[in-house]
C-alpha cells in the first residue's frame, strides 16, 4: 500500500497537470503615492509619483471612500501596503476598506511639450 501511494504521489501532477505558480501579491510603497481617489466605492486609482496608475478593487464595498479621506492601517515604520492584505480606514465615518486585487500597472504617456 506504500509504495502504491508513493508512486500515486509522483504520478499526480502529471496526471492532472502541474499546478499554476501564483504571483506574489502587488505591494505599494504609500510614500511613492502621489494621489488616490475611489469614484464608487469599489476600484481606488492610484496616482504614483513614477507615471504609473495603479487600479485595485477594493474586497467589498466602501461607499464612505468616494466623499472622505482615508488613513492606512500599517506597522509601525512599515509603508508598505499589499492587495489582499491591507486595510484602510475613511476618516470621518470610520468605515474599514481592504485592498483587493491591482489591475496591471499601467504608464501614462509623456506629456507633449
Amino acid at each position: 500500500m506504500r509504495k502504491f501511494a508513493i508512486a500515486l504521489a509522483l504520478l499526480t501532477p502529471t496526471l492532472i497537470g502541474a499546478a499554476p505558480a501564483y504571483a506574489a501579491n502587488i505591494c505599494i510603497d504609500t510614500r511613492d503615492v502621489e494621489s488616490s481617489k475611489s469614484s464608487d466605492g469599489r476600484t481606488m486609482v492610484f496616482k504614483m509619483k513614477d507615471g504609473r496608475t495603479l487600479v485595485n478593487h477594493l474586497n467589498g464595498y466602501c461607499p464612505d471612500l468616494r466623499y472622505q479621506g482615508f488613513a492606512w492601517q500599517t506597522h509601525t515604520g512599515d509603508n508598505k501596503v499589499c492587495e489582499n492584505e491591507q486595510s484602510f480606514r475613511v476618516l470621518q465615518s470610520q468605515q474599514t476598506c481592504t485592498l483587493g486585487n491591482f489591475d496591471m500597472p499601467v504608464r501614462q504617456a509623456a506629456a507633449a511639450k
